[in-house]
């Protein structure tokens, strides 16, 4: 499946399936959230943090190719991604785009 964030995939013509997303809600367990507060009195970078939303991009990218695979789209423009913060500790990650069929 090709992802790509601008509305064209150079030498393809393009026909337009609709809109895809997939999301996730992630938090990290109690003990990294404590150290995670320790982080933010010294600075520096929150690595459980940091790990958590690698992983719920990668949810969420997986969640939105499986629903534009169902309507048979080869790839997937204009793909973007939001993230907010649900409560204190978890955050949720949203990635959508354009499913697209090559014509």
């Amino acid at each position: 499946m090709v992802l790509v964030n601008t509305d064209y995939i150079s030498g393809k013509n393009l026909g337009m399936l609709g809109l895809v997303k997939g999301s996730t809600v992630q938090c990290k367990h109690f003990g990294k959230d404590i150290g995670a507060g320790f982080k933010n009195l010294v600075g520096g970078e929150m690595k459980a943090y940091t790990e958590m939303m690698d992983e719920a991009r990668e949810i969420a990218t997986q969640r939105m190719i499986a629903e534009a695979e169902s309507m048979g789209a080869d790839a997937v423009v204009n793909v973007r991604y939001a993230t907010s913060a649900i409560i204190q500790g978890a955050a949720e990650v949203i990635v959508y785009g354009t499913a697209v069929k090559y014509v």
